[in-house]
């Protein structure tokens, strides 16, 4: 996903992998469990692809990484899985890429910000205060259901090298 241009080595923006991935797949579970959701195989393979990738991640590359000996997924597998992820908080879809990243923020349905870079195309997660924002909203009448912000620029690797 990296620019022509982009000189900083991968591995710049790491998935997670061994115990930080358990450890993010069993509080998936928990979560699950609490809210009296599955976390079946299909959704939790999914979830997996996310957490593991350096970057976001387009449906057709987890359709096609979906199996663990190479054989992809059914595409409605995978959509499906997507769209439980995103509707639990698990994931976020980051509109301009048409590319998914885990939700790397616990707790409450929340508003998505993402700082993308333009060279590498890492695409970091933040909060952003959006309350002036659904005042002025609720002011002309809007009943805000969800936000995501996104914002273009150089990571701190990017800048770097």
């Amino acid at each position: 996903m990296h620019s022509a241009d982009c000189q900083h080595e991968d591995g710049a923006h790491p998935g997670l992998k061994g115990h930080a991935l358990r450890h993010a797949l069993a509080d998936a579970e928990r979560r699950c469990a609490h809210t009296q959701e599955r976390l079946t195989a299909p959704r939790r393979r999914v979830l997996e692809l996310l957490l593991r990738a350096d970057g976001p991640q387009k449906a057709y590359d987890m359709i096609a990484a979906y199996g663990e000996g190479g054989e992809p997924a059914k595409p409605p597998t995978v959509y499906r899985a997507l769209e439980f992820l995103e509707r639990l908080g698990f994931a976020h879809r980051i509109e301009s890429l048409n590319a998914y990243v885990p939700c790397r923020l616990e707790g409450e349905s929340h508003a998505a910000g993402f700082l993308i870079c333009s060279c590498c195309g890492a695409a970091e997660e933040f909060e952003p205060d959006f309350a002036p924002g659904r005042a002025a909203a609720a002011a002309r009448g809007y009943a805000v259901s969800s936000v995501t912000l996104e914002a273009r620029g150089l990571c701190p690797a990017c800048q770097a090298g």
